[in-house]
């Protein structure tokens, strides 16, 4: 029998463009091996990340692994494209194949110049290992040629039924070995389900689990969207029911070091667009906000190669890509307006949350007159994201103070006993009784202070009377100089004291003798324009009655 060999055609030149210029950085190597790894129909891949001596990057795989002649028909021949080749866009376990142009498996000499290749199938283990420095031998960098790789093992009998694990040596590239770093990145470049799990470990520290989650564990999130069941937007477009995805909108405008402000675009759970915004103007604030991810599976089902070699942009000049981007961009109008609202929503509960105040039930006991120039003060504070919430907490409660519920009636500066007393009816529209009441306490009270046994109007006569009153509302007070008012004065402010005392309480006690309160009430005959003018002169008594001296 011959000796078994492993072939690799290729020229230097496409090694070189393919693999070291476009893959310079350990996360996209990586998602690299793990696509394989995916298509190979693994349900778990671990990474292991070791640099206890030299830097060494271990990824194992639970997939179905690969014989010698897959090895040498498959896997080294660069360029296979293996949905044409197989005449099948699904693997045997049935998920969509990521790999279609056979170039990825030059990303390991992206960062490293040794890789160990050891594969199990149908419980045969073959191994092998590539080395730059021999890939790359040839003087001619344009000139095709052959590389044998060097086999360690051939199909050696094991009791392990499949899988791969792929070895990464003599790390040239300075990568930060930091599991946790990586785990986040590599988050970025898939969408996670429960049928292929992702670990990490670096040197003997527990693997981590990677998720979904990650890919924005550095966003506040503030709005979201679940696509296309949370979108509210008229279109025709024909593939709007399977662009599926999960949109954030952040607290805080998100900042460019993380890479996350836009959308990003996957195909086949695999990163084929970094985030962007789908329009040359993105000046709208909203911009800055916003990130997620959609699933667009169908580009990958068309007819044009439209996915860029690194899986990393589209070729939005292709016609069903311009489609698909000018419905993204009608997406992004409707968010835009929809996170808006919601946005002023949010920001309203926390201001009613700070100050206490109920905004909608504020202003539904304001005046309209009053409310159509509040309403622009309220936009303001409550739908600029540039006004602080502190800023805008305060301005609400300084708005508060100054325009309360009912404010006609706050605005009369009543005297605090009549105030209080009166405001319960006032509020709840009963005007008359609200004044009646008024006036049946300024009678109590002028009995309190003068310590009559008459009652009702009687009272009120003989305490006020002209020639012999109980009580003076004009002896405290003096001209500026000292001295007395005149006579006349003084009987002219004492008569019209008494007669504003009378007709209080003709005008709204006596009406009683002879209706009923309710009918009083519903009749309209005593506005709330007649019970603020009336509780304004009844106001008026109780102060004068306040600075009143007996006789």
């Amino acid at each position: 029998m011959n000796k078994p060999e492993l072939q690799m055609t290729f020229t230097p030149n496409t090694i070189e463009h393919l693999g070291v210029r476009m893959y310079s950085t350990l996360p996209p190597v990586i998602a690299e091996l793990v696509a394989n790894s995916r298509d190979a129909d693994a349900s778990e891949v671990y990474i292991t990340l070791d640099d206890n001596g030299s830097k060494e990057i271990m990824v194992s795989d639970n997939g179905h692994g690969m014989s010698f002649s897959d090895i040498n028909d498959k896997f080294l021949r660069i360029g296979r494209n293996r949905r044409v080749a197989e005449s099948n866009e699904e693997t045997s376990g049935g998920r969509k194949i990521i790999g279609k142009k056979g170039l990825g498996k030059l990303s390991f000499f992206g960062i490293a110049h040794e890789i160990e290749v050891t594969t199990v199938k149908k419980k045969k283990k073959n191994s092998f290992l590539m080395k730059w420095d021999n890939i790359l031998s040839e003087t001619d960098p344009d000139k095709q040629k052959n590389y044998n790789p060097e086999i360690i093992d051939f199909d050696i009998d094991v009791d392990q039924d499949s899988g791969t694990i792929v070895i990464l040596r003599d790390i040239k590239r300075a990568s930060d070995f930091n599991s946790e770093s990586l785990a986040d990145s590599l988050s970025k470049f898939f969408i996670m389900d429960s049928g292929f799990k992702i670990y990490i470990k670096h040197n003997s520290d527990d693997f981590i689990l990677i998720n979904n989650e990650q890919k924005y564990n550095q966003i506040i999130k503030e709005v979201e969207w679940t696509i296309p069941e949370d979108l509210r937007l008229d279109s025709d477009y024909e593939h709007k029911l399977v662009v599926r995805g999960h949109l954030i909108a952040a607290e805080k405008p998100i900042p460019p070091s993380t890479n996350m402000k836009g959308i990003t675009l996957f195909s086949r759970k695999k990163l084929v667009n970094l985030p962007e915004y789908f329009s040359d103007s993105t000046s709208s604030h909203f911009f800055t906000y916003l990130t997620g991810w959609l699933e667009v599976d169908f580009i990958d089902d068309l007819g044009e190669d439209v996915i860029g070699t690194n899986r990393q942009s589209l070729n939005w000049d292709y016609p069903e890509l311009i489609e698909l981007r000018s419905y993204l961009q009608k997406m992004l109008r409707w968010l835009e307006g929809d996170w808006r609202a919601k946005r002023a929503l949010i920001k309203q509960e926390k201001l009613e949350e700070s100050t206490g105040l109920k905004i909608g039930e504020w202003r539904e006991h304001i005046p309209k007159e009053i409310n159509d120039n509040l309403e622009s003060i309220i936009n303001a504070l409550v739908k600029d994201s540039e006004i602080s919430n502190e800023k805008a907490s305060n301005s609400l409660k300084g708005l508060q103070r100054i325009i309360k519920p009912y404010p006609f009636f706050h605005w009369r500066n009543l005297h605090q006993s009549l105030h209080d007393l009166t405001f319960p009816y006032y509020k709840s529209g009963d005007y008359y009784t609200a004044v009646y009441q008024g006036i049946i306490k300024y009678k109590n009270d002028v009995k309190n202070k003068t310590g009559s046994s008459l009652t009702d109007r009687n009272l009120l006569e003989n305490i006020f009377s002209l020639s012999n009153p109980v009580l003076s509302v004009t002896k405290k007070f003096k001209k500026p100089d000292g001295n007395d008012f005149e006579n006349d004065t003084i009987n002219n402010v004492k008569e019209g004291h008494r007669g504003l005392v009378i007709a209080m309480w003709q005008a709204f006690r006596c009406p009683l003798s002879h209706e009923a309160v309710e009918d009083l009430r519903q009749s309209g005959l005593y506005s709330e324009q007649d019970c603020l003018d009336a509780l304004g002169l009844l106001s008026h008594l109780f102060r004068r009655l306040d600075n009143s001296e007996l006789s």
